[in-house]
């Protein structure tokens, strides 16, 4: 049985940011189950060049950057406003968004409120999960890269910033939390 949810507001996208190796991707698709929206992994749209040229070790630029956050920024957009009837308007993304225009640029584009959760850790921890990760096309030698390009949102920012060494249980909790939006009929555990 689908629990039952809280859910105020209209159409609005949930965006978990950070480096590579930050847990974007397993704190999205737990928060897309626990909301039962849609999920949208921001790795599948880059354009295979600039996947081929993170494969060969070089860093993206702005110039690689822009039409894909343009593009995930639209079917995220998509995505909360086609889930208004069955999921509460929302959607959630996992995407680095590791520039504050990056942030603007995506919010810009989907036409929906977003709402960003920086994933952040300490360096060291993040080159431990990317040298054990397998499958992915970013490699551990552009961490630094990241970092460097990473501003991490302001007060002025619709974001919370939390610590990814956390399980995703506690984390999603404090997502919710922020966000507002009860699930009722499970517990949540204490963040």
């Amino acid at each position: 049985m689908q629990a039952e949810r809280q859910i105020s507001g209209n159409a609005r996208g949930i965006v978990v940011m950070g480096v590579s190796g930050s847990g974007k991707s397993t704190l999205a698709a737990y928060l897309a189950e626990r909301l039962h929206c849609p999920l949208l992994e921001g790795d599948i749209f880059h354009a295979p060049a600039s996947i081929a040229k993170m494969q060969s070790g070089h860093p993206l630029d702005d110039a690689d950057r822009w039409p894909w956050l343009d593009r995930l920024g639209r079917a995220l957009g998509e995505a909360a406003l086609g889930a208004q009837a069955d999921h509460d308007g929302l959607a959630v993304a996992a995407c680095s968004a590791l520039k504050r225009s990056y942030r603007e640029r995506l919010t810009a584009a989907s036409a929906v409120p977003l709402s960003f959760v920086l994933l952040d850790t300490m360096p060291a921890e993040i080159a431990r999960r990317l040298a054990t990760r397998s499958g992915h096309y970013m490699p551990a030698s552009l961490l630094d890269s990241q970092l460097a390009t990473l501003e991490r949102p302001t007060a002025d920012e619709n974001a919370l910033m939390l610590d990814a060494g956390r399980t995703p249980d506690a984390l999603g909790s404090d997502v919710l939390t922020w966000l507002g939006i009860t699930i009722l009929g499970s517990a949540q555990p204490p963040g």
